[in-house]
């Protein structure tokens, strides 16, 4: 029986490392995602390496960066990208196969592209925007509207951010004294925890929606590492369906990321962000204002125009009352002129005719007689019934002038609180304007007043 052939681990692993020694003696370029990277006190650091086709990992292999290729290399990737290496990130890597007795298999990292990163993340941003086109949602935070007075403001930003600070500093401390209610949601800004974190302060605010009236979200200028955060989808998709308009200010002036460009309104930082804030609140007051004082100015003109048309009116009224009444004078005393005559008359004549009856002196002539004398004192008692009912009828015609003429008496106006201001017995107008120190004529509920001038305030 042929004996078997032993080896010893430490043959099996010396024969490995000596066959990957001799084939993989170069560096190679190698495209791979971090998936952990795995960060030592030491300051070494021995990344998770994977390869994966949907969520499915197909090849996996751990990589090591010494501490100082890993400071060269952080330094390198944040001046490129903006970014610190982490995970999640896909890289294209220079690194070379090693094999140890002891910790097997991994790749040496010498190096990392960051211009490769920088398009990775950059086809992160345009995948973002795709996606939240494809579900129609680019534009629904900004079509909603925005309130006349934003005062009541959730705000998701680090309690320890100077961003804060500057925002908090413009808008609670305005020169106009507007006032604003605020109340901070604390949350990281940066880095891949700000996502989750943003997110789970704007579920916060939609608790309790009806008391805010706009969210902002400001961040400290300064180094802009960590800002990919702002193009994540999830991120992205819950700023653009949240109910309330969402601005921003997160101190950056690189090219703009998702969640600015599908925020309600985007300011490059916090503090131009709260002067926007003091600028609404400022340009509401101004219209007020403008609006108060061209009611005040109309107002001002109605008056003096119905104090005018009340004079005009008054005047043009007293003239016509006088002009009635005389008519009505002149009237009433020559009917009773000609009634007069008429029954001087009827006399006259009746007596004429008794004269001659009298004459006659016959029986007949008598019976004509008292005839006569009846049928004249009819006419005369006819005559005064309708001499007492003329009268009376002028009388309730005069009567109901006279009322007319109390009702509309200007005094009774000036009673309603409007006086009436005359210069030299004329009403007082731009054409009638009386001058410092001289005295004009009011007439007023109380009675008439001489009043001396002293201050005279021209309409502006």
């Amino acid at each position: 029986m042929e004996e078997k052939q032993v080896f010893t681990l430490a043959q099996v692993v010396a024969s490995i490392k000596k066959t990957l020694d001799s084939r993989y003696q170069q560096a190679y370029w190698i495209k791979a995602e971090i998936h952990k990277i795995n960060r030592y006190p030491s300051g070494h650091a021995f990344p998770e390496l994977v390869q994966k086709e949907g969520e499915k990992i197909v090849a996996q292999l751990t990589g090591t960066i010494w501490k100082q290729q890993l400071e060269r290399i952080q330094k390198r990737f944040i001046d490129v990208v903006k970014e610190p290496l982490k995970d999640g990130l896909t890289v294209l890597l220079l690194g070379k196969i090693v094999f140890s007795e002891t910790f097997g298999l991994s790749i040496q990292i010498l190096d990392i592209d960051p211009s490769f990163s920088l398009g990775e993340l950059q086809k992160e941003r345009e995948e973002t925007l795709k996606k939240l086109a494809l579900d129609g949602v680019l534009n629904k935070n900004q079509s909603l509207s925005f309130p006349l007075l934003p005062k009541r403001i959730a705000i998701i930003s680090s309690d320890t951010s100077k961003g804060l600070l500057d925002f908090y500093d413009v808008l609670l401390q305005n020169a106009y004294g507007y006032s604003f209610e605020t109340r901070l949601f604390n949350a990281y800004l940066q880095g891949d925890v700000a996502v989750n974190s943003i997110i789970e302060a704007l579920n916060t605010i939609q608790s309790s929606l009806s008391d805010f009236d706009i969210v902002v979200i400001v961040r400290g200028g300064g180094a802009e590492v960590g800002m990919t955060c702002y193009n994540n989808y999830s991120l992205c998709k819950a700023i653009a369906h949240f109910p309330l308009p969402v601005l921003t200010g997160i101190g950056h002036s690189t090219n703009m990321n998702v969640a600015e460009m599908i925020a309600f309104r985007n300011e490059i930082t916090p503090t131009k962000l709260a002067e926007f804030l003091v600028q609404t609140f400022r340009e509401f007051d101004l219209r007020v204002q403008e609006l108060t004082s061209n009611l005040r100015d109309m107002s001002l003109l109605k008056i003096e125009r119905a104090q005018q048309l009340v004079l005009n009116f008054s005047n043009a009224f007293q003239k016509s009352s006088k002009s009635l009444v005389q008519q009505f004078n002149f009237s009433f005393q020559s009917l009773q002129q000609q009634a007069a005559q008429v029954a001087i008359q009827v006399l006259h004549k009746e007596r004429i005719s008794l004269n001659e009856l009298q004459n006659e002196g016959s029986t007949a002539a008598i019976d004509k007689l008292r005839n006569v004398v009846f049928q004249l004192e009819r006419k005369q008692h006819e005559l005064s019934i309708y001499t007492s009912k003329f009268t009376e009828h002028q009388r309730h015609q005069l009567e109901s002038l006279a009322s007319k003429v109390h009702l509309l008496d200007p005094i009774r106006i000036v009673n309603r609180g409007f006086s009436i201001a005359r210069r030299k017995g004329k009403v007082v107008s731009e054409e009638n304007l009386p001058q410092q120190g001289e005295e004009i004529h009011l007439s007023t509920s109380v009675g008439e007043i001489n009043s001396i001038i002293t201050v005279i305030d021209p309409r502006k």
